[in-house]
């Protein structure tokens, strides 16, 4: 376990235009309640890049298999071989955020474009921390645990009226 203060390193890069794009100071604001809210307590780092409709259908197809440019892909670190199960791994993982679709999800569901992509970056990080929404219990657990998260932050629920 770390000792002292947890630090988070939160990379994040762009692969188009940045006008209109969230800073990169608001991602590591949104890691970072999704790192605290889920109560991880030891050093972390997550790489996020943001992509266009192309690379990010490209990225979709060539590890999920579907054709189709998708809100976020996260791709959670594998902890390299012969360490200790107990041992803190600080690396979490990759996020790849396709901005044309967060945009174009964004406008249709009447949602501001930053509350957007602060949930879909506190959902990807949930994901980097082994949480899923494949069966419904898993589904019930983690969008109560983003609801609680991105209310400390100031956003409503992002699936009131969904069910």
């Amino acid at each position: 376990m770390t000792k002292g203060p947890v630090h988070l390193d939160v990379a994040v890069s762009y692969a188009l235009p940045r006008a209109g794009l969230p800073a990169a100071a608001s991602f590591r604001k949104w890691v970072k309640a999704a790192v605290d809210g889920a109560g991880r307590r030891f050093d972390s780092e997550v790489a996020i890049r943001l992509v266009d409709t192309a690379e990010g259908q490209a990225m979709n197809l060539q590890y999920r298999g579907k054709d189709y440019a998708t809100n976020v892909l996260s791709f959670p670190a594998e902890m390299p071989e012969g360490l200790p199960e107990d041992f803190d791994f600080p690396q979490l993982g990759d996020l790849v955020i396709c901005a044309p679709v967060v945009a174009r999800e964004a406008a249709e569901q009447g949602k501001a474009l930053g509350d957007h992509y602060a949930h879909l970056t506190i959902h990807g990080v949930l994901h980097l921390l082994g949480f899923d929404h494949i069966e419904d219990e898993e589904a019930e657990e983690m969008e109560a645990l983003e609801r609680q998260i991105l209310a400390s932050l100031g956003i409503a629920d992002p699936y009131a009226g969904e069910r």
